[in-house]
């Protein structure tokens, strides 16, 4: 299929600037729809990027921007649940709402990103369960040739994984961990951007759920401690029992700001690594943590060592 114009909703997310970036460079007209147009503004110097006020969660707007496009592009996904977003809203309604907007603006394409571990039946978590029903309701709408993505934990020097977890290290020398024999298998969000590109004009792809990891399975301990070594930090990290674990989740859920809850304790109960690496079947060479992140993190430690020179010389 030839591709005229992509929507994108969750282009101003992590993932979504890598991916609009990548199709805006490569020459794909693109329409970045969010709230908060005047926070990204660093979209709109991209060649053929267009971003828009909207509000996708009204499927009039939906419908009004679809208009002219032939691919729609749903990145919509939330770790935590707020008053105003719920894992329900945001990942069933909407993946709803955006399936009866395709239809009725004449889109045929619809690319869409769900979670390794969704699932409908068995999700142990409020977000793999809504995850999965999403999912679902997208792989069934008619008329619509839809490809789905279940992407492992992802990483990159902008994600919040592998930064939130360095910023605890930097703060504190003993870590308290929850689930530390979790697995995972991060995939670079490069790679992602490049699974989304090669869908668009693959009608292989069309029906088809692939599920996306890195080279290397790592347990949630082991990942922590390597953050640590990347940034030449000697740090302690102590797993906890589940029972500890699903405490720190119910009080640190209680935050205004949230880290963990008992949701993501939940999600945590099922490891995060492929049965079948879709990298593969798509024809890419997935990049490993350590051809990435050392290089950022050594970045980081340049700058913490100077700035700590600076103080000390201003106290000389």
């Amino acid at each position: 299929m030839k591709v005229q114009k992509i929507c994108v909703l969750g282009g101003t997310g992590f993932v979504g600037r890598h991916l609009v970036a990548r199709l805006a460079n490569r020459g794909y007209p693109v329409k970045v729809l969010t709230r908060y147009p005047h926070r990204h503004r660093e979209i709109e110097v991209l060649p053929g990027a267009e971003l828009v006020e909207a509000d996708v969660h009204d499927p009039t707007v939906l419908q009004q921007h679809f208009a002219g496009c032939n691919v729609v592009i749903n990145l919509v996904g939330v770790l935590h649940e707020y008053s105003r977003q719920s894992f329900r809203a945001v990942h069933v309604e909407l993946p709803g709402k955006v399936a009866e907007a395709c239809h009725a603006a004449g889109v045929k394409r619809l690319l869409h990103m769900s979670a390794l571990g969704a699932d409908a039946a068995k999700g142990p978590s409020q977000y793999l369960f809504s995850k999965g029903e999403g999912e679902q309701k997208v792989m069934q709408a008619k008329d619509l040739a839809v490809t789905v993505f279940k992407p492992s934990i992802i990483f990159g020097p902008d994600d919040n994984f592998f930064n939130q977890f360095a910023n605890m290290l930097k703060l504190a020398r003993v870590l308290p961990l929850a689930c530390p024999n979790s697995r995972f298998a991060p995939v670079y969000v490069g790679d992602v951007a490049q699974a989304f590109e090669t869908a668009l004009e693959n009608d292989a792809t069309i029906g088809q759920s692939y599920e996306l990891c890195g080279p290397r399975v790592y347990t949630f301990k082991e990942l922590v401690e390597d953050i640590a070594r990347m940034l030449e930090l000697k740090r302690r990290v102590v797993g906890l029992p589940d029972s500890l674990a699903r405490l720190q989740g119910r009080i640190l859920g209680l935050l205004p700001v949230k880290i963990f809850t008992t949701d993501n304790f939940l999600s945590l109960q099922v490891d995060s690594v492929c049965s079948r690496n879709g990298m593969e079947a798509i024809g890419i060479v997935p990049r490993s943590v350590e051809s990435i992140m050392p290089m950022y993190f050594a970045q980081q430690t340049q700058r913490r060592r100077y700035d700590a020179f600076r103080r000390t010389a201003r106290r000389g």
